[in-house]
């Protein structure tokens, strides 16, 4: 493995005789989906989307949990709108990337990490995952997720998730068609799918099935990120119990709600 950037909160490396960009989330146990780690994955995506012998991207983590979720720090007012802004930068950058995106995933995926991980072409996940959209509980709610889960496991699922902040096992993950599939080793699960299904299949060719089988969903997220972008930092984040919750966290108290 030759990770370019040893400070960098993700490792990048060329896997599979060149033919498969690996990005690995490396700041355990929580790998928090920062402003950091959000520049790291969108500057390697950008920088290789043009590298015509690769056939996929896997994204993976170091430590027991793929992500603990955001930065709530960065979710504050005065820096929230510097912060949603990355992450759906990212977003449309996975969704619009011309190669498949695999994502493997251990343990907690969570709030921005799972949002993260939806943004790719398939989840190949572990049997003690636990999955969920926790935002609501601390006051706020997940924008790209409200954009992203109907579209991958349909309205009522999308809303269950969403409004009750729950977590999800593995099992009710799989039913939902959240994950790909399930395994002992997702890890060894994505690299046997790649050197089976797409590492034979010329690169050029994959790109346009890319491109055939995302477009109209890429822009169909795109155009609501946007519409939601605006729902988050001009709406929810001018009321109070958007703040006293984000802020009754990290004081680790319980939020005081004055539904207003």
């Amino acid at each position: 493995m030759s990770d370019k950037m040893s400070d960098s909160p993700l490792k990048v490396w060329i896997d599979r005789n060149g033919k498969l960009l690996r990005l690995r989330l490396a700041r355990p146990k929580a790998n928090i989906v920062d402003a950091e780690m959000l520049a790291a994955i969108d500057k390697a995506l950008v920088e290789y989307a043009e590298n015509s012998a690769l056939h996929a991207v896997l994204i993976d983590h170091e430590g027991d949990h793929f992500c603990f979720g955001a930065s709530v720090q960065e979710h504050l007012p005065g820096v929230c709108d510097d912060m949603i802004k990355a992450m759906h930068g990212v977003i449309k950058r996975m969704i619009k990337h011309p190669l498949p995106i695999l994502v493997v995933a251990n343990g907690q995926c969570l709030g921005g990490g799972l949002e993260v991980a939806c943004g790719g072409s398939l989840i190949f996940a572990g049997p003690k995952i636990q999955m969920g959209q926790p935002e609501v509980k601390v006051g706020v709610f997940a924008p790209a997720a409200s954009c992203l889960l109907p579209e991958l496991i349909g309205q009522s699922n999308a809303e269950d998730l969403l409004y009750s902040g729950r977590t999800i096992s593995a099992d009710e993950a799989l039913a939902m068609g959240l994950v790909a599939n399930v395994t002992e080793d997702p890890e060894a699960t994505a690299l046997k799918y790649f050197d089976d299904h797409l590492a034979p299949i010329s690169a050029s060719v994959l790109r346009y099935a890319v491109q055939g089988a995302r477009e109209d969903f890429a822009d169909r997220v795109s155009a609501r990120l946007d519409k939601v972008e605006q729902l988050y930092l001009r709406g929810l984040m001018e009321t109070e119990d958007a703040v006293e919750g984000l802020n009754a966290f990290l004081e680790k108290l319980p939020a005081v709600w004055k539904n207003q």
